[in-house]
Parts: structure tokens; sequence; C-alpha cells
């Protein structure tokens, strides 16, 4: 095989394969025995395509990407990115699963030697890369270090200079107590003897303030007692008062309803049309049918008229 750049190679490749059939449709099942040398003719075809992709590429772009160029020259391409899986032999139904590189080998000496010599020049490269990265973090990793113990320094010293000036601190409290000790003593007696007496005074207004809470709960509690009998003593009055007129008005329905049963109803109602029927024959007999003196001052009362002019006859 040649690749762009005109450089020979020789290639050993191997394959996964399989045949895909069903035993539902026997025609299918019977399309692998239509292909005598079915191997043959599959390497052919894989050499072919396998050609074509190395006489596209350079020998360099191969190398360094050969397993990627042969795969989708195997199994061709779904998209710019995605590789197929499988190629297929629709005259068999021969599916090919896989491809494994076994050797790639420049048949030119001098190819051979360029890509020893290239191998090389790689391989020392990786190994000062690597040399490089180790002596960097080898530094970095001192330079850290070092800070470590710095900070550490840095910390001690600090721990000691606020450790001495917690001493001094001490020694000058301590000097300051001495020297005033009794003054110190005595200020603290007559501040406990003042605060002794403030909680004397606050525990006196509670106990002072809870009395007259209680004696004011005990004062309305017996105006609301008081309150309540009140309320009780009148309803009682006015529970009273109701019965004795609800009696009294069943003493006098009783008293009126005898006196009618006793008159009769026909005597009361000649009593009643006594009146009316002598004040018609009065008005007859002074040939009036009806008359009406007032001032204008006073209010009509024409249910009465009758009674006033018999009165005034007489």
């Amino acid at each position: 095989m040649k690749t762009s750049d005109h450089a020979r190679l020789s290639l050993q490749l191997s394959y996964n394969w399989q045949f895909d059939i069903t035993k539902e449709d026997p025609a299918e099942a019977h399309k692998i025995f239509q292909v005598p040398d079915f191997v043959g003719d599959s390497c052919k075809a894989i050499a072919s395509r396998v050609r074509g992709a190395v006489a596209a590429v350079a020998f360099d772009q191969f190398h360094r990407n050969s397993a990627k160029v042969i795969r989708e020259a195997v199994f061709g391409k779904d998209g710019p990115e995605i590789v197929k899986n499988k190629f297929i032999f629709s005259s068999n139904n021969l599916v090919i699963t896989n491809v494994d590189i076994q050797s790639v080998e420049p048949v030119d000496q001098r190819t051979r030697d360029s890509l020893q010599k290239s191998v090389q020049l790689a391989i020392e490269i990786t190994t000062k890369s690597q040399e490089a990265a180790a002596r960097h973090e080898s530094s970095r990793l001192e330079q850290e270090a070092v800070g470590r113990l710095e900070r550490q320094k840095i910390s001690d010293e600090a721990e000691a200079e606020r450790s001495r000036r917690e001493l001094i601190q001490l020694q000058a409290e301590s000097a300051a107590v001495e020297s005033t000790g009794q003054a110190t003593a005595e200020a603290r007696a007559r501040a406990q003897a003042a605060y002794i007496e403030g909680e004397a005074a606050v525990k006196q207004a509670q106990l002072s303030a809870e009395a007259h809470k209680i004696k004011s709960h005990s004062e309305l509690e017996q105006l609301k007692r008081k309150q309540e009998a009140e309320i009780t003593h009148q309803q009682a009055l006015n529970d009273l008062e109701i019965n004795l007129s609800r009696e009294l008005a069943e003493i006098e329905g009783l008293k009126f309803s005898s006196i009618v049963d006793a008159i009769g109803a026909n005597t009361i109602k000649a009593m009643a049309e006594a009146g009316p029927a002598m004040q018609a024959k009065l008005l007859q007999g002074l040939g009036l049918k009806s008359f009406l003196i007032t001032d204008g001052n006073s209010p009509i009362n024409l249910f009465n008229t009758a009674s006033g002019m018999i009165g005034g006859h007489q």
C-alpha cells in the first residue's frame, strides 16, 4: 500500500466476523452458501477499502491515526464524526464486527529508518518532558515545604510574643492588686452591700406590688360577686312582679267573665243600644237630622256631638 506521499507500507489486519441469519426465513439462511470463498472475497473487499483510505492520507498522518483511518475505511461513517460498528456483505449476510491492526511496517528501508528515528526522537522528547515535569514538581514541593516552614516559624514567633504579652499583663495586674488590695476589698465590700440593699429594695417592691395585686383582685372579685347577687335579687323581684301581674290579670279576666255571665249577653246589648236610640229620637223631635257647632280652634268630635246637644238642652 502507498500513502499520498508514496510511502510503501505493509499492513497485517485481523477481523471478527459472523453470519447474520434468521431461522424463520430459509431463503436468507441459504445465502451463506452463495459465495464459495467468502473469506477471500471479504479480505479482497476490505483490502481494497483500506488501500483507498491509505492512499488519501500522508504517511505521517496515517502513522499518528492508523486505527481511526482503517476503521473508517472498513466500516464507513454515519456522519462527520460517527463511525459505524459493522460492515455487511449482502450477498451472503456476512457481517464484519471488528478489525484489529496486527502490524504496520514501511516496506522501504529508508522510510523504516526515518520512522525509527522519529520514534526514538519522540521517546527522547517524552523522556525529557517527564524529567522536566519531575524537576518542576520537585521544585514546587520544595518551595511548598519551605513556605510551610516559614509560616510555622512566623506562627511560633507570634505565639511566643502573645505569651510574653499575657505574662506582662498578668504581672501588671498582680502589682495593681498588691498596691490597691485594701481599697479594692473595701470598694468591693461597699459595692456588695449596695447590691444587697438594692436587691432587698427590689424584692420588697415586688412583694408590695404582689400584695397590691392580690388586694385589687380580691376587691374586684368581691364587687363582682356583689353585682351578681344584686342581679339575681332583681331578677327574682322581676319574676315576682311578672307572676303577680299575670295572676291579677287572670283574676280581672275571671271577674269580668263572671260579671258578663251574671248580667247576660242580652242585657249588655240593650244597655249599649239605649244611648244612641234616645239621641236619635231627640233629633227627630227637633226636626234636625244633624248639626255641628265649632269655633274653628277645637277639634271636631262627631261621636260626642249628640251627647253635647242633649247636655246643653237640659
